[in-house]
């Protein structure tokens, strides 16, 4: 590959980077808004509706398509470095919350200290149960994308999307649920109707996010004319 070409797939690479940690930092930044999910009907799965969601979920499922972008593109260890820096940007952005928060407002703020601590004051337990439910996804989502590419030689892309995806959001989903029973920030009631209600929203949209990796992968693969399988490499 040219010079010119490697300047312009490393800035791709940072773009993708950066809408990835702007997607993750961002949901967990607006998880305590919830929505119904019209225009189905109030369907219940163990007492949870089936259709009413955190809109933290909405930007979510944009992770895993962009991993496994990169993950055909630019390979395993550039998946996983993002993945790495997206931890790293989330918990900085909680600490930079905390702070913001212990400084009081003067009175003449637009935004008072009870407003502020109501919208962004988080839950601790809350996001380390979401940082390690998606620590252990995103991993899992990009071993079993790169197994599935190894043993179909590169070949059947919906087939490595869809089973890494459906794989790594059920162990995301399941995970951080769990954690936050475990730790009483759910009720156990709860604990089936939550997971197969997000399980299944997170199917839904990884099924509809297919024909986007199909179109991007097509126009790399074409830009930068890959063969079936190759990555590019940035290493220097």
């Amino acid at each position: 590959m040219v010079a010119k070409d490697k300047r312009l797939a490393f800035r791709l690479y940072l773009y993708l980077g950066a809408l990835f940690i702007t997607s993750l930092v961002v949901s967990n930044l607006i998880f305590q808004k919830f929505f119904y999910w019209y225009p189905f009907g109030d369907i219940k799965i163990f007492g949870a509706s089936l259709f009413q969601i955190s809109v933290g979920i909405l930007p979510y499922p944009i992770t895993f398509l962009i991993t496994d972008l990169i993950s055909e593109i630019y390979g395993k260890k550039k998946a996983n470095q993002v993945v790495t820096a997206g931890i790293f940007a989330s918990f900085f952005s909680m600490l930079i919350i905390l702070i913001a928060e212990k400084a009081p407002a003067i009175k003449t703020s637009p935004i008072q200290d009870e407003t502020f601590t109501q919208v962004f004051a988080l839950s601790p337990i809350a996001v380390f149960a979401s940082m390690i439910a998606y620590l252990l996804a995103q991993y899992i989502d990009i071993t079993i994308y790169h197994f599935w590419k190894r043993i179909t030689k590169g070949k059947y892309l919906w087939l490595r999307n869809n089973f890494s995806t459906f794989t790594s959001q059920f162990i995301d989903t399941f995970t951080v649920v769990f954690l936050l029973c475990v730790f009483k920030v759910l009720p156990w009631s709860l604990f089936y109707g939550l997971v197969v209600s997000g399980f299944f929203f997170k199917v839904l949209v990884a099924i509809l996010d297919t024909p986007f990796l199909y179109l991007f992968v097509f126009l790399f693969k074409k830009r930068f004319k890959l063969k079936p399988g190759e990555e590019i490499d940035l290493e220097v």
